[in-house]
Parts: C-alpha cells; structure tokens; sequence
C-alpha cells in the first residue's frame, strides 16, 4: 500500500515513516507543508492519507476541505494536538475518516491505519488474482498454486503493484515511484535486482512465466509475454 504522510515535525515523521514501513511493509511519501501536501494528495493514487491539522502555508482541515471538494475519495485520518470534542467533531465533519490526538502510540496508529485500509478494501477486490497467482493486501499474503511464497515487505509491495496494474508495461521509474515512493535516490537498476528476486519465488521452473519483460519500457504482469 502507497501512503501520504504531511506532518511538519520532522522527527515525528520520520518516526511514523519508519514504523509503517517496518511493522506494516507499506510506502510511505512524507511531506512538510499544506500546500504540498494538497498538490501530492490531488494528483497521486494513494490508499491512505496520513494529514496532521497545524501545517505550515495551508493547515490541515483546509487540505481536507479542498481535497474533498475536488472529489478526493482517499481515507484520511487526521493527526492534530487538539483534544477538545469540538475539534475532533470539526476534523469529522470536514471529511476526515479518522481522528488521533498527540500524543499516541505508534501501536495505535499502525491499528487506525489497518482498520482504515480494511474499510476502504471493500470496494476493491479482497484478493487479487492472475492465473494461479493469488495476493491478498490485507492479510499480506501471496500464493502460487498452493504453495505460500515467502516474499519481504519490498517484494510484497512489488508484487501488489504488478499485479493491480495487469498487463500494463510498467516503466522502471513508475515502478519505482510506487514502490520506492522516492526513498532510494540510485540507479533504476534496483527494479531489475528485485525483480530478479521476484521471479525466482514468482516465476519457478516448471511453473508458467507471468513476470514479463517489455523490452524498452520495463516489466509486465501477465498470463502470456504478448504485449
């Protein structure tokens, strides 16, 4: 899952970055201030929006106000210091889908997170499926045929990426863009690292191939190689 995080105490965020991206394998895009936070939050497909209220050049209720007006469906939940009714009731009433006062448990914001992604993940598919490859993104786990594929927290993501984006060429700077959200400033030949890894869990002999590579543009996810 690609998550947005605009939070503009530094340490606190990368804090939460760390602690989403360890405990739960998720990606996660940082930003510092409202303005940003509304330009990523508008024009980027996240699963869940992590906005904190006090932010410099635009607070966070207004991010949330304009997100929504412009069709924004995206889970938000809201991270503010107010612990008044009104101001989780004014946070609610905005279009917020969950409040968090600091400050919090990180346990507890991994768990607002997870029931959020579950409550969105009814609207799309449980488990995604391609051939006898079978992903579910709430539960974390992937199989091929009946046997479980022991993926880490980068392949998983990989994984789900490909595979919501069947038969798409997908570049290698798309791919890192998703799955890497930035994080890792090297060469685009980290793509081809893990999806050498990929493959030997994914693609094994004997097994039909599904992970295609597009010369030219990047890789594919697909039951046949025709593009």
């Amino acid at each position: 899952m690609r998550l947005l995080l605009v939070e503009d105490e530094k340490k606190l965020a990368a804090f939460i970055k760390k602690g989403l991206e360890k405990k739960c394998g998720h990606a996660v895009d940082v930003i510092h201030d409202g303005e940003e936070g509304l330009l990523y939050g508008g024009a980027v497909d996240y699963d869940l929006i992590i906005l904190d209220i006090m932010l410099p050049r635009k607070d966070g209720l207004t991010v949330l106000r304009e997100l929504r007006s412009k069709g924004v469906k995206t889970p938000i939940l809201l991270l503010t210091a107010k612990a008044t009714i009104e101001s989780k009731v004014e946070g609610l009433d905005s279009g917020s889908d969950d409040y968090l006062t600091k400050p919090f448990d990180l346990r507890e914001l991994v768990s607002r997170v997870n029931v959020l992604l579950r409550r969105n993940s009814v609207d799309q598919p449980v488990q995604l499926t391609i051939a006898d490859l079978t992903l579910d993104p709430v539960k974390r786990i992937a199989r091929r045929g009946d046997q479980t594929l022991g993926l880490t927290a980068r392949e998983f993501s990989l994984l789900e990426y490909l595979m919501r984006k069947k038969g798409h060429a997908l570049s290698r700077s798309q791919i890192m863009d998703h799955v890497w959200s930035g994080e890792f400033e090297g060469s685009s030949n980290i793509v081809d690292v893990y999806i050498k890894y990929l493959r030997a869990k994914v693609d094994k002999p004997g097994m039909a191939k599904l992970i295609h590579t597009v010369w030219g543009v990047g890789y594919r996810l697909g039951e046949s190689d025709e593009g």
